[in-house]
């Protein structure tokens, strides 16, 4: 008689401290625990029999881990594992084989270390025990696991195509729960802590009902590149049942505002409860959901922040804006009538760290994706991975989206101003090549400072070539040479005569309620009077461009001596603009200028954001692990309006799960103060993430760090 197997134990626990895995809230589930393995590595199991023990002599025994609806050795989607005891088996050496060896034969039961190679597919696996007689091999018992196994990616391990070389990074790339993501305007960008949460027991189960609804060929979740793309695809929802459900124009009041998650715990619980789209996401929730899901499978990632980021709408690598004969800006641009470039205070997306083989050699390592919905690429909302390297030399054929990424970082602003007598209607005014991609930001590993920027790393250089150098604009003209489209814009030029020199001047930090001014410094550098039309203006804006509300304008008409300058001003009160103020509190202010002797004309503009106050959070001296512990907040209501539908999030990878706290309306002016309780799981230092919400005042945010001990000092 064949044996009958009993159990199969697969050593979670165990397995997960030799696998890096042991933070995994699956893993550590104290009713039933979940494997969680990283592919690449041994690891433990054991098969105990019913009816005797197993006889080497007589006995067969295979172990088959399948992956998907319809396995196969072929495919790489299932893993034939026969245990043979008087074999030894080693990892050879591409590693590409699964085997088993026994390691103790007690009784009724053996105990085995199998090895999976390092390609497998990502998510969910079955896993079966096979029992025959070698008289009898036809007649076989099956055995099935009942419970689940999840394998991931193992960038500890040189075979593995996310195999990072600088390995104590991989404890800021792939453990670290808690990161930041800087938002703001170039002047007053600002890293916002978000709890990534990778680790916490609703993220693989919301990562296997993606790969679920992505239509992801299952033989095909092994690979990186598909596995990152895909991600890219089905963080938003625009083409298809993704996560989140992206929205920009500050009415949020169905779902959850963008600007008060605190992290992606949340948005993946909903989303594996519902099986539905979350609502709502801007950008950095895009990036932040993206790098847990990333993390979570094993793939290193980071969030990058991209702080005066232009969207390409047209494939030309420029960010084009277009006047009319009056000076006034068109509300579409007549070469695209399906799109419109624009250029955001900024952009959040992610990158990720892996080998390229469908590349020549060199264009490996960090690669962009984003999964904030843009533009489409092969038909979908998808974007990347995009190698770096790539994108700095202007590999605008390289796969995939390298093009778009290039101006998104370093396109040139061209203006236009319409003119019958040139081909194309429009002549080009004035080109910045410099206004795009001023500074590029990701967390700097291994640091946190709380509420402050001491751990923000400037990455500008892996992305481009300074600004302004040869090497910059040498790549940039190689995109362009790939690029039709591009061809055409930058053949344009322009035979104007510039002999007046424009600058508009940036704002330093203003707080909420204090009045500024919109300055223009203007030099005549030839030896003629020139005659000047301005305007200059301010509005309110979304953080993606988009205009809200007109403030202030004011125009005029003057006469600039030979070599003499001149400064002219526009000065905007706090009652001008606090009612007009939109998510965020950022204004836009505009200048542009015709020299009527010379038809020279100059256009600028620049991006900035009040400042608001911080969330302030008491934390009392004494944390202890696993107990209860009051933390008090504290917030006050700068505006000179009533707060409506108040709402605090509060969360913590290992303090609490997020908690939304809701508050009556806020008189202007009035101090806002609550408590909330955390009870701790380990010991260390902890930290704290909240958010602040109402229909009024957006993106107030605050952070704490938690000192928790397992016994009182």
């Amino acid at each position: 008689m064949a044996l009958e197997t009993e159990m199969l134990y697969l050593y979670p626990k165990e397995n997960s401290k030799l696998h890096k895995t042991n933070q995994y809230d699956l893993v550590t589930d104290e009713e039933q625990p979940t494997p969680v393995l990283r592919r690449g590595q041994k690891f433990t199991v054991a098969v105990r029999f019913s009816n005797r023990p197993f006889d080497r002599t007589r006995d067969i025994l295979r172990i088959l881990f399948n992956f998907g609806p319809n396995p196969h050795p072929i495919k790489g989607t299932s893993g034939v594992v026969n245990i043979d005891p008087s074999k030894r088996h080693t990892i050879d050496e591409e590693q590409k084989l699964w085997f088993g060896n026994v390691l103790d034969d007690k009784r009724d039961t053996l105990t085995l270390e199998i090895f999976a190679p390092p390609n497998i597919p990502v998510g969910l696996w079955a896993v079966k025990v096979e029992t025959s007689l070698i008289s009898a091999r036809t007649q076989i018992n099956s055995f099935d696991y009942d419970g689940d196994l999840y394998f991931i990616c193992n960038p500890w391990n040189c075979h593995d195509m996310t195999f990072m070389p600088q390995s104590r990074l991989l404890e800021e790339y792939v453990l670290n729960e808690t990161g930041k993501i800087w938002v703001g305007p170039l002047g007053t960008t600002k890293g916002r802590e978000w709890i990534f949460g990778q680790f916490d027991a609703c993220v693989l189960p919301a990562v296997q009902l993606m790969f679920d609804k992505s239509g992801l060929a299952h033989a095909s979740r092994g690979d990186p590149i598909r596995l990152s793309r895909m991600i890219s695809k089905m963080v938003n929802s625009n083409d298809d049942d993704g996560i989140l459900v992206g929205r920009w124009d500050g009415d949020y009041e169905d779902g959850t505002a963008p600007s008060a998650w605190t992290g992606s715990v949340p948005i993946l619980q909903e989303y594996l409860d519902t099986q539905n789209s979350v609502s709502y996401g801007q950008c950095w929730v895009f990036s932040g959901v993206a790098t847990t899901i990333c993390r979570a499978l094993g793939i290193p990632s980071r969030v990058v922040s991209n702080l005066v980021s232009a969207h390409d709408a047209n494939s030309t690598l420029t960010v084009d804006k277009y006047f009319n004969e009056k000076n006034e800006e068109m509300p579409f641009d007549p070469n695209n009538p399906e799109g419109e470039d624009s250029i955001w205070n900024y952009h959040v997306w992610s990158d990720v760290y892996m080998a390229r083989p469908d590349l020549p050699p060199g264009y490996g390592g960090w690669q962009a994706i984003d999964a904030t919905p843009q533009e489409t690429s092969d038909g979908t909302y998808q974007c990347g991975p995009a190698s770096l390297e790539a994108i700095k030399k202007g590999q605008v054929g390289f796969n995939y989206d390298v093009g778009f990424m290039v101006a998104s970082v370093n396109a040139d602003l061209m203006r236009w101003k319409r003119d019958h007598t040139n081909v194309l209607g429009y002549t080009r005014i004035y080109c910045n090549k410099y206004h795009v991609g001023r500074m590029i930001l990701t967390k700097q590993p291994f640091m946190f400072d709380y509420n402050g920027d001491r751990d923000r790393q400037d990455i500008t250089i892996e992305y481009k070539a300074t600004e302004g150098s040869r090497a910059e604009r040498l790549s940039l003209f190689n995109a362009v040479r790939g690029t039709e489209a591009a061809k055409r814009f930058y053949d344009m030029s322009s035979d104007v005569i510039e002999d007046v020199e424009f600058d508009l001047l940036e704002l330093e930090q203003i707080k909420i309620g204090e009045s500024f001014s919109v300055v223009v410094k203007i030099k005549n550098t030839c030896e003629k009077t020139r005659n000047i039309k301005c305007q200059l203006s301010a509005a309110t804006v979304y953080y993606n461009g988009v205009k809200a509300h007109p403030i202030s304008k004011d125009e005029g008409e003057f006469n600039l001596k030979p070599k003499s300058t001149e400064e002219l001003r526009l000065t905007v009160t706090a009652d001008e603009y606090l009612d007009k103020l939109v998510e965020y509190s950022i204004m836009k202010i505009y200048a542009i200028a015709t020299v009527t002797d010379t038809n020279q004309t100059w256009a600028d503009e620049d991006d900035f954001q009040v400042i608001k106050p911080d969330i302030t959070i008491k934390v009392p001296r004494n944390v202890i692990a696993r107990r209860p512990t009051v933390i008090s907040l504290r917030f006050v209501n700068p505006l000179k309006k009533t707060l409506t539908n108040c709402k605090f999030h509060v969360s913590g990878a290992s303090l609490l799960r997020n908690q939304i706290i809701t508050h009556p309306d806020v008189k202007p002016g009035s101090v806002i103060t609550i408590d909330t309780s955390v009870i701790p799981k380990y010991e260390g230092e902890q930290k704290l993430v909240t958010t602040f919400s109402s229909r009024e005042l957006m993106g107030i945010t605050g952070t704490a760090k938690v000192d928790v001990h397992l016994h009182e000092e």
